[in-house]
């Protein structure tokens, strides 16, 4: 190879990296230091469009699909002892579990003000505050705070969880730990709460 083209080559190496590195919010040291931050909100912003994706292909191309229109398997809670898919739920949460055992600096969860688990409740004042938000706005916009855990302090985005699928309304309205009955499609679920620490 020419030493005209290694270097140009090399060049643009560099400089797609730093595009990359700046669009996530990192630094190079290559050739020329790139130095941009991403703010908290517009992390969780682009977070939650993955997460909201995936779980909305996962229910309406998976679950919905197999179980309420090809009636091939179903989705349960036991899905395991049952040998039929998780619950969209579920399969957000092991995926959060998932992401917080590799501790990248940010967690994930999804709450309710009417979980049928009881886990899934509003514990902190921002919880509860962000949940009341996006139910009385019909999930139109996010809710975003700031909240001190232990001695962290933490940006806390919560965006509306909405039933998108029959199979979500009907598994809520008729299960029997459900504290809420008549869920529509469309309406607000519950929340996905991200939590990505900040500088004190």
């Amino acid at each position: 190879m020419n030493e005209n083209l290694r270097n140009k080559l090399t060049l643009g190496g560099s400089l797609a990296l730093a595009v990359i590195l700046t669009a996530c919010g990192g630094t190079s040291t290559s050739t020329a230091t790139v130095s941009t931050g991403i703010t908290p909100q517009k992390m969780a912003d682009a977070l939650h469009a993955v997460m909201e994706s995936d779980r909305t292909v996962y229910t309406k191309k998976v679950v919905n699909r197999l179980q309420n229109e090809q009636q091939v398997i179903k989705a349960s809670e036991h899905w395991e002892d049952d040998k039929a898919l998780p619950l969209p739920a579920q399969m957000f949460r092991m995926g959060a579990e998932m992401v917080t055992a590799k501790n990248v600096g940010f967690t994930y969860g999804l709450l309710s003000k009417w979980p049928v688990n009881k886990q899934n409740a509003p514990k902190t004042e921002i919880e509860k505050q962000g949940l009341d938000f996006i139910d009385a706005n019909g999930g139109t916009e996010p809710f975003y705070g700031e909240e001190t855990l232990g001695d962290s302090k933490y940006f806390t985005a919560i965006y509306a969880d909405v039933g998108v699928v029959t199979a979500c309304v009907k598994c809520h309205n008729e299960h029997k730990d459900s504290p809420k009955t008549d869920f529509k499609i469309g309406d607000v679920m519950g929340g996905v709460v991200i939590r990505i620490p900040v500088d004190s």
